[in-house]
């Protein structure tokens, strides 16, 4: 595993380099290979793919693609790097493709598949953190980890992953293009992203008119805080150092409202229980 840290630095050929390949090139037809499992692109880019489907035609496959024995079906190879090329050759209308077998597990496939895609640039960026993520959540990797074998900072590892945060109709939104990235990076914290990002489809506003119209709500937000009622606020302050949790009071000129317990664990909500419990 220490050879894998650096894997991006390297560069695809790096980890070629580590791998079990055979030694000859084979010919197999399309329809023995089936798609990485692995495969964190989800989208493919009509316009490049046309243009290497028109290369292919021109000049054949002259990259092999590289493929492991399918653990699913023992007639057919997955593909570990090269699908674009296969999908490529099919519309190109080849029946056949040079293949290099090689002998990698299921870890090996996904760095493969995430090294490639992310070298060129092929991943958009929820593809690409949702790649990371299957390296921490399935191979147990740590985002200090993650960001050595890519070759990209921390800071850009946990960013990249604060985009899965978002609300799944903000998601969809930037699956479907109808909101950027730019776009995106502001919404996530929000907890309004979903009412922000049906503005900009809305509206069409740029991420510039974004910035600025999410600096208002905040300014508008923390102008309502800050005038709360002193002794309200004092209130929260207290109760919230006594239980350990964030509290907030909201309370009308008729005196009346609500009290709202935040808690972040099941713990913290059984602590809250056994508050009332034991005292009511």
């Amino acid at each position: 595993m220490d050879k894998i840290k650096k894997g991006l630095g390297r560069g695809l050929s790096s980890l070629i380099g580590e791998t079990k390949l055979e030694d000859k090139t084979n010919q197999l037809s399309v329809s023995d290979l089936v798609p990485n499992k692995y495969q964190p692109r989800k989208i493919f880019e009509e316009a490049a793919l046309e243009d290497l489907t028109n290369s292919i035609k021109e000049r054949g496959i002259i990259q092999p693609i590289i493929v492991r024995n399918s653990t699913e079906d023992n007639s057919k190879f997955e593909i570990v790097a090269g699908e674009r090329r296969w999908l490529a050759a099919q519309r190109a209308g080849i029946h056949s493709v040079p293949v290099v077998v090689t002998d990698v597990d299921d870890l090996k496939s996904l760095e493969f598949a995430i090294v490639e895609n992310v070298q060129r640039h092929d991943l958009n960026p929820l593809e690409e953190a949702q790649g990371y993520k299957k390296l921490i959540d399935d191979f147990s990797y740590d985002q200090e980890k993650v960001a050595k074998f890519i070759g990209k900072s921390r800071s850009y590892i946990t960013n990249s992953l604060r985009l899965l945060t978002l609300p799944n109709e903000v998601i969809k939104l930037i699956q479907s293009q109808k909101i950027t990235t730019g776009h995106a990076k502001i919404l996530v914290g929000l907890e309004n992203a979903k009412f922000v990002a049906d503005k900009i489809v809305e509206k069409n506003l740029s991420v510039r008119q974004v910035e600025n119209f999410v600096k208002i709500f905040k300014n508008k937000k923390y102008h309502k805080i800050s005038t709360k009622d002193p002794n309200i606020k004092d209130l929260e302050n207290s109760i919230s150092d006594k239980i350990g949790l964030n509290v907030v009071i909201k309370n009308n000129k008729r005196n009346k409202g609500t009290i709202t317990f935040s808690y972040k664990e099941i713990d913290q909500l059984n602590k809250i229980i056994e508050i009332i419990k034991s005292n009511y």
